[in-house]
């Protein structure tokens, strides 16, 4: 697969690679995020700075090796609000898609608008399918496949599972085929 542009814009919702000067934005809009994200994401308990530091190094490493391709979600007037993610790890032509977003920006289709963006650039450089993975009580995160025309193709008990506080310990998971 070739590798994804830096910059998407779909149906007005901007993405950008993460760059290592987003420290600062990366943990406030975690921090804000926190009572929102725990639930869901065990990464967010803790999070503080040198997270921030080693999330943005991350991500840097992962884009150039090709293993993962990693978006800050932008608001209109361009701060950070999210983030969002091609993963290369479901094997080839796949492209897995993770996402989340600060919760003064939820309900209002940034999201639905950003995975469409990420679908779009899958096909661009080849992949042939997407999926979506997320704890069956995870029912917003289970709607945006939904909208978005993908197939629930699984449901499964991964072993360390649940490990956080709202999880149920059963991943569903949808594709979308090119």
């Amino acid at each position: 697969m070739d590798t994804p542009r830096e910059k998407l814009h779909h149906d007005g919702v901007d993405l950008r690679r993460w760059e290592h000067s987003d420290v600062d934005e990366a943990l406030r809009v975690v921090t804000e995020s926190h009572d929102h994200l725990t639930p869901w994401m065990a990464w967010a308990n803790g999070y503080g700075h040198d997270k921030a530091v080693e999330f943005l190094s991350r991500s840097d490493e992962c884009w150039r090796e090709g293993r993962a391709f990693s978006y800050a979600i932008l608001s209109g007037q361009g701060a950070i609000i999210g983030a969002c993610e091609l993963m290369a790890r479901i094997g080839a032509g796949g492209l897995e898609i993770g996402y989340w977003l600060h919760p003064r920006h939820t309900g209002h289709g940034v999201m639905t608008r950003a995975v469409a963006a990420l679908i779009d650039e899958a096909w661009r450089i080849g992949a042939d399918h997407v999926e979506i993975v997320h704890d069956e009580a995870n029912i917003a995160s289970g709607a945006i496949p939904r909208r978005l025309g993908f197939t629930e193709v699984d449901r499964r008990s991964p072993p360390q599972q649940p490990v956080t506080s709202a999880e149920v310990g059963v991943d569903v998971v949808w594709r979308l085929t090119r």
